[in-house]
């Protein structure tokens, strides 16, 4: 073997190996022991897979078979990852500079689970990445028999695809996150967006806290995608943003209304028949309340699976996502009028919030009343 072959062989040994580790470690051997060695090897099986299908963008790009549009998407992120580095302080390591073709829509898809009078998930606790409330699977076939059992037990569930995840930085030196066929062709804001989510999870992970590092990760896509757009993009690449951003918010606006009107009902009506028919007529107001919306934006039906399959697990996962972000995003408006980058400022804020405990760190970005900043020097 000569000794180029030698080297893609170790490189190869090095991905399998550091794969192994941070799989059955941090995702597959708590799962294994609640559900037997099936989680196990699929979390093995589905994250080797995903390594060995990628290589660097470059020889991807020197490749004549590359389609061009995919060469030119290719291209585009690594102006947006470069980018997130220069502008946005985000790390400059390994992480989106290798490609994968991962033949379908999603990486993983996630379960979620919820009881029926409550938005609180189930949760699952792993020793490195600690408890979160979703647990991922390779093949779509697996996380529906999995929600299944959970729904068996008497729980709300809900099934939905990841186009990427995280591995906190762990796997850099294996080659770190590949970019994934799953999302390179998102629109110029969207792939902006999420290539700022997962790298800012390799900045702050609070353990056993889904809520505030997803908030966060939310926080930092939404101004970094906001400046990206604003100073790197085309007009049209604007516009097509602004109309889907819109969108966005105004679904967020109308589920944060049906979450609130679910919370009080379950907080104040007892756990009988009353809470129940209480809780159907709120979700019928709430697909009502979809239905007067969608009206206005011109058929675009984008939402529509979600709302029809909406219940206390899926409002759950959602709040996970932005549940916290508007503390986020003042924290970082208060460095942006105090510094000129807010960048690092902001960071080493968050971190702060970070090492207090989970209802302090919660209490200090939801409270309009007492700056953050007081808590945070307290």
């Amino acid at each position: 073997m000569s000794f180029w072959g030698v080297k893609s062989l170790e490189t190869r040994l090095k991905r399998a190996y550091a794969a192994i580790i941070f799989v059955a470690i941090a995702l597959a051997v708590p799962a294994a022991q609640a559900q037997g060695l099936s989680y196990y090897w699929q979390s093995i099986k589905g994250h080797l897979a995903v390594l060995n299908a990628a290589k660097p963008v470059q020889d991807w790009l020197s490749d004549a078979k590359t389609p061009s549009a995919l060469k030119a998407r290719l291209e585009l992120a690594q102006r947006i990852r470069a980018y997130a580095v220069s502008e946005l302080h985000l790390p400059s390591n390994a992480s989106y500079t290798r490609y994968a073709d991962i033949g379908r829509s999603a990486v993983v898809w996630n379960v979620v689970a919820a009881p029926p009078d409550a938005l609180t998930l189930k949760t699952w606790c792993y020793p490195i990445a600690g408890c979160a409330g979703y647990q991922g699977y390779y093949a779509e076939a697996d996380a529906r028999a999995a929600a299944e059992a959970l729904h068996a037990q008497g729980l709300e569930v809900a099934v939905y695809g990841v186009p990427a995840y995280s591995t906190l930085g762990y796997m850099n030196w294996a080659g770190g996150d590949p970019l994934l066929s799953s999302f390179i062709h998102y629109p110029e804001g969207e792939l902006a967006r999420m290539l700022f989510h997962e790298l800012a999870h390799q900045v702050v992970y609070a353990q056993d806290d889904t809520v505030f590092n997803e908030s966060f990760a939310t926080a930092v896509e939404r101004i970094g995608a906001q400046t990206w757009l604003a100073t790197q993009a085309g007009e049209a690449a604007r516009q097509d943003y602004a109309t889907y951003d819109a969108r966005r918010q105004q679904f967020r606006q109308l589920t944060l209304a049906a979450r609130r009107h679910l919370e009080k009902i379950y907080a104040t009506t007892p756990a009988d028949t009353a809470y129940a028919a209480s809780k159907n007529i709120a979700m019928e107001q709430f697909r009502s309340d979809y239905a007067q919306l969608k009206s206005t934006w011109g058929g675009y039906a984008g939402y529509d699976a979600w709302v029809a399959r909406a219940n206390n697990a899926s409002f759950g996962a959602l709040a996970a996502y932005d549940e916290l972000v508007p503390g986020f995003e003042a924290l970082y408006a208060r460095e942006k009028r105090a510094h000129s980058s807010a960048w690092p400022g902001f960071y080493a804020a968050v971190k702060r919030l970070a090492t207090l405990p989970l209802a302090e760190r919660h209490a200090a970005l939801q409270s309009a009343s007492a700056p953050i900043e007081t808590t945070l020097n307290q």
